[in-house]
């Protein structure tokens, strides 16, 4: 009876383990976020924008972005092709190196606040906040607040492929465009 069980108990392990993984593809429908340090040192191999998802552990509109925005396939997949998305918690406590200087982080009343956040959001602390970078970490763009899936998918698109354009396309003009294709 033992060998019976413990068989059908390996049998149910590898079945279980092959229904987990079927249907999946290539892509997993989730961010591929990276801390800081492991965008910088990516990027030093093959140079890509870098996407920052700026948020406290506190903040609601930022879980609420987690559960929406960043689980949606179709955003998921764009910041895994065409950034290196960066999730930054704008109160953690370690120290980052970068371009020669130390950010730290800095207790303020009964949070505080870390000085890569300030530095990247222009002191203007707000959360969630989506910071877009050049492949030379130059901050291109801040969008404060909750952006739904289609409005952060419009963004990422319009950002990754006119920004680097002779001529982009006005934003409006962008904008119109993409609600027409999606009909």
């Amino acid at each position: 009876m033992r060998k019976i069980s413990t068989g059908a108990l390996l049998m149910m392990l590898i079945l279980s383990s092959f229904a987990f993984t079927y249907g999946q593809t290539e892509s997993s429908g989730k961010v591929n976020w990276y801390t800081w340090e492991e965008a910088v040192k990516a990027n030093e191999k093959v140079k890509k924008r870098i996407f920052v998802d700026m948020y406290t552990s506190w903040c609601g509109w930022c879980k609420r972005m987690d559960k929406t925005t960043f689980a949606d396939q179709k955003v998921a997949d764009y910041l895994n092709k065409h950034y290196y998305p960066v999730k930054f918690d704008a109160e953690q406590k370690g120290e980052i190196i970068f371009k020669g200087h130390t950010f730290v982080y800095k207790p303020y009343q009964r949070r505080g606040y870390h000085e890569l956040a300030v530095a990247l959001l222009d002191g203007k602390l707000s959360y969630p906040t989506s910071v877009f970078l050049t492949k030379d970490f130059v901050v291109d763009q801040r969008l404060p607040g909750y952006l739904d899936p289609d409005k952060m998918l419009m963004v990422l698109r319009y950002i990754a492929e006119e920004q680097d354009k002779p001529n982009p396309i006005p934003w409006k003009e962008y904008q119109r465009r993409y609600q027409e294709d999606k009909k």
